[in-house]
């Protein structure tokens, strides 16, 4: 007798400290909380992280570069004065000033003032006493007639230009693909809240009915022990989800900012809200028969076609530098006067200037150099779009196969809810013991698990199909 009741002592502390227990868990299950949808997320993400900013950045750049190279034909004054004393003489005096204007077309034209003087004038710079103006034209017959380095210059940076807008896609493409991934797996972690949360609540009741049952004297206490077993393992896992849900939101937070400079915290309460029957979220199944033509304005692609375009003008140059150096230069001259003067036809200067390297060396090699490089990014570009293609594919086949899994296994988690509660019943009625509730009870967690991780996997393929077909984002 004196054994049982020790025995009978150690179950009734066992049973006031499991009571006390659950009681707090039940507490801290009790929650209000907040809800962020999905869209919501993807509004903040888009419109305030830093790498959206970031993306902004690089078509300002963009911007620059261009009027940075129509600099290139901007007109411009130009000025010259060269003077000479000695022993008290001004040996001549140069003054020079104009304008010039380079065209798109590699013609420039130019217009000035001279003035010069001196006791020992150099007689080719003998003008007017007023001056002489001067207005003409230099036209490349040669190299620079249908593409020079302005002109190679502008186009590429319109074509740079246009990259980063592709590459601002690409970035927002990448930024929106990670977050959504980082939602999934909180959404998920908050599941495993949820099912363990479920499953404590459950032991709970449990063990306070076996307690109940054991002091009226209808079961063992000794079942009382094992009913304290499984919620302290239930309360192992909920705590552990908890943990789990904690660090997903934390890492959930390295996609949320403002104005993309101050991160944001997630409160506490903050849970995941999704409606699973969404359509919008779910690839078409025609994108498999229009893989080609989303090839065709996947960012990625269409950086590496800027680029090719890029290196077809550098080669274009490259070929252009084979041509000699060819300028004619013609200048109208026309006396300063007080009075308006007709001009003078048979008043001007002109010149040919002629360059010609004897070898070509430099310049042969440097086209051949231009040549190897538009191979080389071809085949780079080949090998992306096979790694695309094969991206949208395998990502479409895991969507509907993960699709399908999550039809089935519903049914699934609801027969084993099935079993579970007939158990429940059976162990109500004394037909049952504490093992095989806690067995079905297990099988119905697990259950539960897998069909998150199903809904989790086939999401993610969803945004791998967007994400790998490069349409997740489009700039507006």
């Amino acid at each position: 007798m004196t054994a049982n009741n020790s025995l009978n002592s150690l179950f009734a502390v066992l049973i006031l400290l499991l009571g006390t227990s659950v009681h707090g868990m039940a507490q801290t299950a009790q929650r209000t909380s907040e809800k962020l949808s999905l869209d919501r997320f993807f509004e903040i993400v888009i419109s305030e992280h830093p790498v959206a900013r970031q993306g902004q950045l690089k078509r300002e750049f963009g911007d620059a570069e261009v009027q940075k190279s129509r600099g290139a034909f901007d007109p411009k004054i130009e000025g010259d004065i060269g003077q000479k004393y000695f022993d008290g003489k001004q040996y001549y005096s140069l003054i020079d000033g104009g304008l010039k204007i380079p065209t798109w077309f590699g013609i420039e034209l130019g217009a000035g003032y001279d003035v010069n003087e001196g006791v020992f004038l150099n007689p080719e710079n003998n003008v007017p006493d007023l001056g002489l103006w001067h207005a003409g034209i230099s036209i490349p017959v040669g190299q620079g007639l249908f593409i020079d380095q302005r002109r190679a210059d502008l186009r590429k940076a319109q074509l740079f230009q246009e990259s980063t807008e592709a590459e601002q896609q690409a970035m927002m493409n990448e930024l929106i693909y990670n977050a959504g991934k980082a939602y999934w797996e909180w959404y998920m972690a908050y599941g495993l809240v949820e099912v363990y949360q479920d499953a404590l609540s459950a032991s709970e009741a449990r063990f306070d009915g076996v307690k109940r049952s054991a002091e009226l004297g209808e079961r063992p206490f000794i079942d009382t022990l094992e009913a304290g077993i499984q919620v302290q393992n239930r309360r192992l896992l909920f705590e552990q989800s908890q943990l789990n849900f904690q660090n997903q939101s934390a890492f959930l937070q390295v996609y949320l900012w403002a104005e993309g400079y101050v991160p944001l915290e997630l409160d506490p309460n903050t849970i995941p809200s999704v409606d699973l029957d969404d359509p919008t979220r779910a690839p078409s199944m025609e994108m498999l028969s229009e893989i080609e033509q989303l090839m065709a304005t996947h960012p990625e692609l269409v950086l590496y076609e800027l680029k090719l375009d890029q290196l077809e003008i550098d080669k274009r140059w490259k070929r252009e530098q084979l041509k000699p150096v060819a300028n004619i230069k013609y200048n109208s001259l026309a006396e300063n006067s007080p009075e308006i003067q007709t001009p003078q036809l048979t008043n001007y200067t002109w010149g040919i200037e002629l360059e010609m390297p004897l070898f070509l060396r430099k310049e042969r090699a440097s086209l051949e150099m231009a040549r190897i490089k538009i191979e080389d990014t071809s085949l780079n570009m080949d090998m992306k779009q096979a790694s695309l293609v094969y991206k949208v594919r395998t990502a479409i086949n895991d969507w509907n196969t993960n699709t399908s899994l999550i039809t089935l296994y519903t049914q699934t988690v609801q027969d084993y809810l099935g079993l579970l509660e007939g158990e429940r019943r059976l162990f109500n009625a004394g037909e049952s013991s504490l093992f095989l509730v806690n067995s079905r009870e297990m099988s119905y967690i697990s259950a539960q698990l897998k069909l998150l991780e199903l809904i989790m996997k086939s999401e993610k393929a969803a945004l791998e199909v967007r994400y790998a077909s490069g349409t997740l984002w489009e700039r507006q």
